[in-house]
């Protein structure tokens, strides 16, 4: 029986946003060692990570609408690039604007390459099981997690930051530049008939301008800021945090690891009730529960609790973040999809941006990450409540629609 190609696709989408935004997110790993070794603070460190959010979001919009215009592989491939030059580069920064430079700006802008490009491919290859399929190129970001951060965390026992962060570059262009080559886009004739899969536009055929102006386009990006912002700081001091409570250094690592698990197996189940129950009502549960585990984050001391709250918290936010894919598609339908995914994307990162400097800031001003983990449950409920007026797709008004496509 001959292998569908879309289930190539996502194979390349789980590898290259595993390797390539595994490596920027292993940031969280660096922050204690590079603090000891340079002097530099938290704040300034997080910093970067707030620059490397910021760029990745408006990276994702610029990929995103490159991808629609000149093809998926392009896009990754030139990422793959610039990753690895921003990492090696990174690797040798004198001083901490340095650093936030080469690694926020550089890093961060090609890091959009990978995701939103990949997603945005996937939903055009399938159709029966698209959920599924596009939680599975998100698991990518689950599986870059769980093996980069002890990857990283390991080149740093064993040698030091400036060691790890070069290795960390190679490897991005010894895996991500070769996977980059098997992306295509799907043919024209590509149907569900026989593959379960169809790469047809069954949204609405309206511009990427058009879109964007859309209350259903503000709800859905607003409803992913606010998840992002969330989560994005107890993901990225977790680590650090568990080591302020006297947890080791290397186990504290495997702490984000076991996060990262179980957000890989978040995203996997929530595509496949997506599948069957609707991606809105998915959403609204996953959100709900992530606000929750948020709200417990200030209670663990032993690691053993870490690793209970690291499951829980790790499957809401993982199963939370296929779904505003799947609901750009279902509302925009797939021709605009690089397009209208990246700028939501981009109102994501901006969430990611907020809760790693807000807890360096939070935590040199009180020593201690109480107040992060309270805004972010806070941040959490918000999500909630922007997602309830998420509604199910429904045409839209005939003036909407450009003149060649209404009817």
């Amino acid at each position: 029986m001959r292998l569908f190609y879309g289930w190539v696709i996502v194979g390349s989408g789980i590898v290259v946003t595993c390797i390539g935004v595994g490596a920027m997110l292993s940031l969280t790993i660096f922050p204690q060692p590079m603090s000891e070794a340079m002097g530099w603070s938290r704040t300034g460190i997080s910093t970067a990570a707030l620059i490397n959010w910021i760029c990745m979001g408006l990276g994702a919009f610029v990929w995103g609408a490159l991808s629609d215009r000149f093809g998926t592989r392009a896009v990754v491939l030139a990422g793959g690039i610039l990753l690895g030059l921003g990492l090696v580069t990174a690797s040798r920064a004198a001083t901490l604007g340095q650093f936030q430079i080469l690694f926020g700006v550089i890093v961060g802008l090609a890091a959009g390459s990978f995701y939103t490009p990949m997603t945005a491919t996937t939903t055009r290859w399938f159709t029966r099981h698209r959920s599924l399929a596009v939680a599975l190129v998100s698991a990518g970001l689950s599986v870059g997690s769980a093996i980069m951060a002890p990857l990283a965390r390991w080149l740093i026992t064993t040698h030091d930051w400036r060691f790890a962060m070069l290795a960390l570059g190679d490897v991005v262009w010894l895996v991500v530049i070769p996977v980059a080559l098997l992306v295509r886009e799907p043919p024209a004739s590509t149907t569900d008939a026989t593959s379960g899969s169809a790469a047809g536009a069954d949204g609405h055929d309206i511009t990427a301008a058009q879109a964007l102006r859309t209350p259903q386009f503000a709800a859905i990006a607003l409803t992913h800021f606010a998840c992002c912002a969330a989560h994005s700081g107890p993901i990225f001091h977790m680590v650090t945090n568990a080591i302020d409570h006297g947890v080791p250094a290397m186990a504290a690592a495997t702490v984000l690891s076991v996060a990262g698990l179980a957000s890989l197996s978040g995203r996997i189940i929530c595509g496949l009730v997506a599948d069957r129950l609707g991606a809105q009502r998915t959403l609204l549960t996953g959100l709900a529960i992530q606000a929750v585990a948020v709200s417990l984050f200030p209670f663990p001391r032993e690691l053993a609790s870490f690793y209970m709250l690291a499951l829980l918290f790790g499957f809401a936010y993982g199963g939370v973040m296929p779904l505003y894919a799947i609901l750009v598609r279902e509302y925009f339908g797939a021709q605009i999809m690089g397009t209208a995914f990246g700028a939501v994307a981009f109102a994501s990162t901006l969430g990611m941006a907020l809760g790693p400097w807000a807890g360096g800031w939070l935590y040199d001003a009180s020593g201690s990450y109480f107040w992060l983990f309270i805004g972010s449950c806070g941040i959490g409920l918000g999500a909630v409540a922007i997602a309830c007026t998420v509604r199910p797709p429904r045409p839209l008004p005939a003036t909407l629609l450009s003149p060649s496509v209404a009817h």
